[in-house]
């Protein structure tokens, strides 16, 4: 599978009823523990004092990330994503690759 860092912002469109919101967030958590347990939710961040989140997702391509993954966040109407495919750095001090 391929990485992706993807930022994630989430806008509620005003008049919301609070109880869906509510409802999608629960469905949200539950969703990213399916994800995560599948392979496909990898690390999650929030920064401080931010209201968006930034994450290593994986798919085989940036369209299953879009259509199978991102497309099933229950959260994912309200959502705007910014999709970076990554590649391996030569120098990246976590590579587990050891061929030469």
């Amino acid at each position: 599978m391929r990485e992706f860092l993807v930022e994630l912002v989430t806008t509620v469109p005003e008049g919301t009823d609070p109880a869906e919101v509510d409802r999608r967030r629960a469905a949200e958590a539950v969703r990213a523990r399916e994800l995560a347990a599948g392979g496909h939710l990898v690390r999650l961040w929030r920064p401080v004092g931010e209201l968006r989140s930034i994450g290593v997702w994986r798919a085989e391509d940036e369209a299953e990330l879009h259509r199978e993954v991102l497309g099933t966040l229950p959260l994912r109407p309200w959502m705007r994503a910014t999709v970076t495919a990554l590649g391996s750095h030569p120098n990246d001090p976590g590579k587990t690759d050891t061929a030469a």
